[in-house]
Formats: C-alpha cells, structure tokens, sequence
C-alpha cells in the first residue's frame, strides 16, 4: 500500500515531467497503461493523477471511459463491484437507490436489506466464492423483490465479484395476482358435490352470486361493479349482479346495441373491452355510480361468444390502466364459466318447477336406470342360451321402461306449462317422444339429462359406462345417443364407434370438457361422420339444437 501524497502518472511526457518537479515535492509512481493506472486507483490513494492529454490513443480511450461510465450511471439495472469479502466497493445509481441504508463498505446482502432468499440458490455467496455464476431471487425489507446475481471477475492478483439486481417487484406482484386470479375462479363454485347435492338451487345459485361478491372484492379490489347476463332470444341484458350502482341504474333496460344503451350495450354488441377515461366527456357512457369519473367494461365469453358483460366503475378520473385491463379481462373469463353454470343452473330450476318431480327423478330415475342397464347387460350375455332367462329379463327391462315411462307421466301432470321458459324459442316438434340414450359417469349429468330432456318430451335412458351403453343400444332402438368424450370403461372413440354400428339410423352426439383430448376422440370420430359436439356445461338451447339442427352432408372417410 503505497503512502498518502504520492502522484500516480501515466507514462508521463516532458510538459507533466516539468510540472511534477516544480509543482510538487510528492513522489511519483509511473503506470505503463490506463488499465493499470485505474487498477493502481482502485487499491490506493494518490495526491494526484497526472496523464499527458497528448499521448497517442489516450483522448479516444478516456472518451470510451467516460461512456462506459454514464452508460452504467444510466442502466436500469443495479451494478455493483465487491471486494473480496463481497463488500461494495463502487455501485452505479441504480444499485445505490435500492440499498435500504449506507452500502459503501457493506456486504451487498446487508446493503441491499434482504430479507428472504427465495431461491433457487440458497447461498449465491458460496456459490460465487467457488467460482461459479450464481443467481437468486431475494426479497427486501422495503418489500421489494430482486433477481440477484454475483459474478466472479478475473483481476490482477486480487479476488472481486459483480452484483447485479433487477428489480422484479411488479413482474413478482403482477404473477400473485394471476395466481390470486386463478385460485378465486376455481373457488367460484367452491362447494363439494356432497354439499351442492343437498342444496336447493336457489341456493345453489345464491352461493355462485356470493362467491362471485368475494373474488371480485378481495381479488381485484373492486367494489362498484355491474355484472349483466345477455338474452340472445330478446338480446336484452338481463341484471345478475350489482353493487354501489344507483337504482336507476341496475333496473335500467340495456340492449347489446352500439348505440343508446351504453357502454354496457356497445361492449356486449362488438364484444370488445371499454376503456372510458373520463366519464363527463364519453359518447356512450349513461350514468351508473353515483360520482364516477371512469370506467371499464369487458365482454363475458364463454365458447367463443358473448355471454353478457362485466362493468366497473370509479369516483377518480382515469382510474384504470392497461394492467387493470388484462387482470379484469382475465378473471372476465372464470366469471363468464360460473354465470355459464349459472344459468345451467336456472335452466335446471325451471325444468324442475316441481319440488315432488324433481325428488321422484333423484330417488327413482338413476336407479332405474341401474336395473335397465344390469338386466340389458345380462340378456345380452344369455339371449339364446336360457329362454326362461331371457324371457324373464326382458320382462324386467319392459317393466323398467315403464316405470320410466310413468315417472315421465307424473312429471308432466306436475310440471306447469311454462317450464320451457328459459329456451330460447319454442321446442321444436320433432323432438317430442324422441328415444334418447345418455352416456356419462357423472350421476348429475345423467339426472340432469333427465331432468332437462324429459321436460323436453324426450324418453330418455343412461348408461354410466361405455359397456352397459353398447349393452342397451345392442337390444333397444334410439333416435339419439349423448356419449362422454372419455367413458370410465374403455376408449372414447371405441364407445362411438360400437354406439354408432349397434344403432346406425341414431344421431351421435359427443360430450366434452375443455381438458386436452389425448386420445384424439373428436378428431377419429368427425373422420367418421360425427356432426354433432357439446361442451360441457351447455345450454338447453345448445342440447335442442343438437338434437333437431338437419344433419350436414355425410363426408367421406379417409382411405
């Protein structure tokens, strides 16, 4: 360590010479290069530090120096240069900005406050320490995250790191929210089957509007909300949810129009999301919230069409932003699959506008159906080999036919006339005493295909498995058969294609979820003439058309 008052100089001409001798008594330490000049700085101090502006390259070397330097003053990026106890020895703005106190001199951990390391590396100082690159993510006690890295760097017989740090904070903050976004839409309908089997469904519907309230509130913070269901046979937008609107406002008549029906309207008719920056001066903006100043409204979709919209309102001008945006759009989406089962769910209430028919098909239908399914399986396994056995098994399929038949009876003796209320359009004609055959593991499913179809005048029977579905079709004439995409017993495209061959002359129709198709079902059986696709939940509209729509031209089938 060379002493205080000495002048470092760069391979000095005659003009720096002359100056040192006249100028100064100190000692001089001569550096063959800027490189080793800047070294020589780093690890001592000098009175002075004498260069010679007309040495050859200099000027351009110092110019590129000087750019270096403002470009790391300037870099987003907080960089620091440690010793080789990996405390800060030089940190460019951005790193001394983000340290929570006095940093020169302090371990870069401690400088920049950390308070939890959240990995992967568990200790990057280590990790440096041996050589190796190390990279982390720690959170500070400023509430700030950063990704965090410590290079080794190659000097003169000496042991340094670089730190650097990107700030992370709102990339970690925007990815809790999506998270926070995607745990609310699963809870939406958040009751277990046992739970929602015992309720009533007004309830159940009751406890979608509540969970709706809560995810809205505690996720997106919003708290002036409108939220409207569109009515495609009246395209009228039906109120389902409001709160801190005037009551002008929730009970006002909106259309899914462009014009004169507001913001709300304008959205539901070209489906696109509304940004209104400033309510006083907005074409299409009518009065919803007492005060507001701004509002964003976004289309529900669900299945590629627009189910109703979703409207937010705030008393501050230009109160939301393109993040607010996509985290509204987002969740638009979970809100737009729990109003779909919503209204799965009122479709349901009115096909069971009796409480006692509604108890008949939950008590006696399935169950039925399990004897029609267990004694048409065994006759088709004896048909042949026994006559007193077949002739006793078709007996008890007769008999439970007809207890189908007089359940259907009772049901329409209950049933008050305006049952098909929520479809949009009268029932076509021709699907009246059709011989449906349902196919699904789902006890709900097969009770609602009761409970809808047969409200339809359809005479409607259900298969839990693939194989008791062959079994039926193999000895019973149906005019539609209703297929889970992935039967609990075998392959999805094996059910259709046996379906298909036992009843040709039935209308195949395929249910779905939105999961990955990894069996490649859908596309075997559209190769194989297959027209007609729902995807669960779906509508009773959606079930009609799909039972009465005229079928396309048969295709031909690959070679």
């Amino acid at each position: 360590m060379k002493e205080p008052g000495q002048v470092l100089v760069l391979d000095g001409g005659q003009a720096v010479e002359t100056f040192v001798r006249t100028a100064s008594q100190a000692a001089t330490v001569p550096a063959e290069s800027l490189d080793a000049a800047i070294e020589m700085l780093r690890d001592s101090e000098f009175a002075a530090f004498l260069i010679d502006p007309q040495r050859p390259g200099l000027r351009e070397q110092l110019r590129r120096f000087a750019q270096a330097q403002q470009i790391l003053e300037l870099l987003a990026t907080g960089i620091a240069i440690l010793d080789g106890d990996f405390c800060v020895t030089w940190g460019n703005p951005t790193f001394e900005q983000r340290c929570a106190g006095p940093w020169r001199g302090q371990p870069v951990l401690t400088a920049l406050g950390v308070e939890r390391n959240l990995g992967p590396d568990p200790d990057p100082v280590a990790s440096a320490r041996s050589g190796a690159h190390a990279q982390t993510r720690i959170q500070t006690t400023t509430g700030l995250y950063f990704d965090f890295f410590l290079i080794p760097l190659r000097t003169r017989g000496a042991t340094a790191y670089m730190a650097r740090c990107r700030d992370v904070t709102r990339e970690v903050q925007k990815q809790r929210k999506l998270d926070a976004l995607h745990r609310a839409g699963q809870s939406l309908a958040g009751l277990d089957p046992d739970q929602l089997a015992e309720m009533s469904i007004e309830n159940r519907i009751e406890l979608l509007k509540q969970n709706l309230r809560k995810s809205i509130h505690d996720v997106l913070d919003y708290h002036v909300i409108e939220i409207r269901l569109l009515n495609r046979h009246t395209n009228r937008l039906e109120p389902v949810l409001a709160e801190g609107m005037t009551h002008e406002a929730e009970n006002r008549e909106l259309y899914a129009l462009k014009e004169d029906n507001g913001v709300t309207g304008y959205v539901a008719a070209t489906g696109h999301s509304y940004l209104c920056p400033d309510t006083a001066n907005d074409p299409h903006y009518i009065k919803g919230a007492e005060g507001a100043r701004s509002s964003m409204t976004v289309p529900l979709v669900a299945l590629d069409q627009v189910i109703g919209t979703f409207n937010v309102e705030s008393p501050v001008a230009n109160a939301f932003g393109a993040d607010e945006l996509q985290f509204t759009e987002l969740f638009a989406r979970e809100i737009a699959q729990a109003l779909y089962l919503l209204e799965l769910l009122t479709v349901q209430k009115y096909c069971a506008a009796s409480e006692s028919i509604k108890a008949v098909n939950r008590e006696i239908a399935l169950p039925v159906d399990r004897i029609l399914t267990a004694a048409t399986t065994i006759l088709s396994r004896y048909l042949g080999h026994s006559g007193d056995l077949s002739k006793l098994l078709i007996c008890i399929v007769d008999q439970a036919r007809q207890m189908k038949h007089n359940i259907q009876k009772i049901g329409e003796d209950l049933a008050p006339a305006v049952v098909a209320a929520p479809l949009e359009g009268p029932v076509p004609s021709e699907i009246r005493g059709k011989r449906v055959l349902v196919v699904d593991a789902d006890d709900m499913i097969r009770q609602s295909a009761h409970l809808a179809l047969e409200r339809l005048g359809c005479i409607v029977e259900t298969a839990p498995t693939g194989g008791e579905a062959i079994a039926l079709a193999s000895l019973g004439g149906y005019d539609a058969i209703i297929v889970d995409i992935q039967p609990p017993d075998m392959k999805g495209y094996d059910a259709y294609k046996q379906l298909h061959d036992s009843q040709p002359q039935a209308r195949m129709i395929m249910m779905a979820g939105f999961g990955y198709d990894a069996g490649h079902t859908l596309v075997k059986a559209r190769q194989d003439g297959l027209r007609h696709v729902l995807f669960k939940p779906f509508l009773i509209n959606q079930l009609v058309s799909a039972l009465s729509s005229p079928d396309a031209p048969a295709t031909s089938k690959p070679v």
